[in-house]
């Protein structure tokens, strides 16, 4: 048998919200109810009590007690007079015996008052609520006095309780009316309100949007991929784990805007756009991230959610890859060169020339031997002297010379102190690469390239003979997506950005000069290992600069 599903969490509060303006409607019906039967009973012995002393401070009453005749041949007409003027239902006047004189029904003339008068005896009114022959009444009895201040007679007027409870009645009628009105009133807004409530919880009830945070919340800090979510006014409205670690921000970045969170330029422009911005590549301080976002319309309000992807990582080993299918490429063409070379000496060999096949073969040995063995010999570090041969045989596959310096010195165990393989890898390869790029074209096309370590300072420079760099754009070649160059499908101006980034990370800095021949000149230094502490926090601020 299936369970009925829970009422959702607006039905739930519609339901709770309407017993409890029906509550509170009834209460205060209620209270208005006893207030206005108490004021009616109040307003009824004012009334009577205002009768009954007018009555009793008459002269012509006062005559008829005392005079002689029947008293109530005189008193009845004046006392039906004021009952009717005044609203009473009786005016009841008495000997001090208690014997009335008169009375709303003729036939109760003469038989004895029911109710209490000794107290007016004594001179005091008072006031009562009795039963009579009129039935429940609240009734005031007064004094009336002769010669010397002495008690001839007493006089009781009254309103029955019937009547109050009529008054009360049409007064608790407008109020039920009242009262009714704010329960439909007060209906109709709780059920606007849970509508609009019930739009927002796309009918939820309580345990389902407790069970769907709780599974939000887990996605959140489980997901590896950084996810941030902008309201309407830019500001960071929620931000995960893996986004605070790739933007280095903390928890203090929710409720701050984009612009005060510190992040780069471009980044910062990313994420305030009002368009989407689809796989963009951009750089932190460290970090190689990709971008995506997309603008959110939810009723009147409007965000946007941005995802996060660490392409650090990536990027260094396409870069790897790129250097590789270089060498490959440069491997082939040698092959290429290797087997014309040796046709050659074969040819040379069966035209009976043996002497020109040796002397060939020997000078191209020699001219091969001679790279390797400059660049063995001034770099004993294995990682960097391999990428300087096999970016030599690439540079002379685009007819680019590739030459080491003779400052060139590099002593094995020397980088893992100052700068990884892959970081070293980013730096030169990609400074190579844009030399060598530069240089085609150029007369005596060529690449210098010095590694050299000082006592404190690892330095890497490299210089090309390529047009050079327009002193306007000094600042913005180290820029993410600047270049000389039409992009291609992967994009460009992403090498020098990541070469910045790379001796960031390492506490150096990255430069830019006019070469001595026209060129361009780039050069990295890196502090050594037990370098000082505040030589290492300027370089790296101006590495960031």
């Amino acid at each position: 048998m299936r369970l009925p599903r829970p009422r959702s969490l607006a039905g739930q509060l519609f339901a709770m919200q309407a017993v409890l303006v029906a509550v509170v409607v009834a209460g205060c019906a209620l209270f208005t109810y006893l207030s206005d039967r108490g004021q009616a009973e109040t307003a009824a012995r004012r009334q009577a009590t205002a009768a009954a002393r007018a009555v009793a401070d008459s002269a012509s009453v006062r005559e008829a007690i005392t005079g002689a005749g029947d008293p109530t041949a005189r008193l009845q007409p004046y006392a039906s007079d004021v009952q009717r003027h005044t609203g009473v239902d009786f005016v009841t006047i008495m000997d001090t015996d208690g014997i009335r004189w008169t009375h709303p029904d003729r036939d109760r003339i003469g038989e004895r008052f029911l109710g209490h008068i000794g107290p007016a005896l004594k001179g005091r009114t008072f006031s009562e609520t009795y039963t009579g022959t009129l039935g429940p009444s609240v009734r005031v009895v007064t004094p009336v006095y002769g010669g010397e201040h002495r008690v001839v007679g007493l006089v009781s007027a009254g309103i029955t309780i019937d009547e109050i409870t009529a008054q009360a009645r049409g007064q608790v009628l407008a109020v039920a009316g009242v009262a009714i009105a704010a329960l439909v009133l007060g209906g109709i807004g709780t059920y606007v309100i849970n509508a609009r409530l019930r739009r927002h919880t796309h009918g939820m009830n309580a345990a389902e949007l407790s069970r769907m945070h709780a599974y939000h919340q887990a996605a959140l800090h489980a997901v590896r991929e950084g996810l941030v979510m902008l309201d309407a006014q830019r500001r960071v409205a929620l931000i995960n784990d893996g986004a605070r670690e790739l933007l280095g921000t903390g928890e203090e970045a929710v409720g701050r805007g984009v612009a005060e969170l510190g992040l780069p330029a471009p980044l910062t422009g990313a994420l305030l756009a009002a368009e989407p911005r689809v796989d963009e590549v951009h750089l932190t301080a460290d970090r190689v991230v990709v971008v995506n976002t997309s603008p959110v319309a939810s009723g009147e309000r409007r965000g946007t959610v941005v995802t996060l992807r660490d392409h650090t990582e990536l990027q260094s080993v396409m870069g790897e890859l790129d250097s590789e299918r270089g060498f490959t490429q440069a491997l082939r063409s040698q092959a290429h060169e290797a087997a014309n070379r040796l046709h050659t000496v074969v040819s040379l060999i069966e035209l009976g020339r043996a002497d020109d096949a040796v002397e060939f073969a020997t000078a191209e040995l020699e001219l091969a031997q001679a790279l390797t063995d400059q660049v063995v010999g001034a770099v004993s570090e294995p990682v960097l002297a391999a990428l300087l041969l096999g970016k030599a045989a690439q540079a002379n596959e685009h007819g680019v010379e590739l030459v080491v310096s003779g400052e060139t010195r590099i002593d094995d165990g020397l980088l893992p102190q100052t700068l990884p393989a892959r970081d070293l890898v980013t730096v030169l390869g990609n400074l190579i690469d844009n030399a060598v790029d530069a240089a085609q074209g150029s007369p005596r096309a060529r690449v210098t390239v010095t590694a050299r370590a000082d006592a404190d300072a690892l330095l890497l420079r490299v210089t090309d003979t390529g047009p050079g760099v327009d002193p306007e754009h000094a600042d913005a070649v180290f820029e993410r997506g600047w270049s000389t160059k039409p992009a291609g499908p992967g994009g460009r101006g992403l090498g020098l950005a990541l070469v910045r980034q790379a001796a960031g990370r390492g506490g150096g800095t990255l430069e830019l000069a006019q070469a001595p021949d026209g060129g361009a000149t780039f050069t990295v230094r890196l502090p050594l290992s037990g370098a000082v502490p505040e030589q290492r926090t300027d370089s790296v601020r101006e590495a960031r600069a």
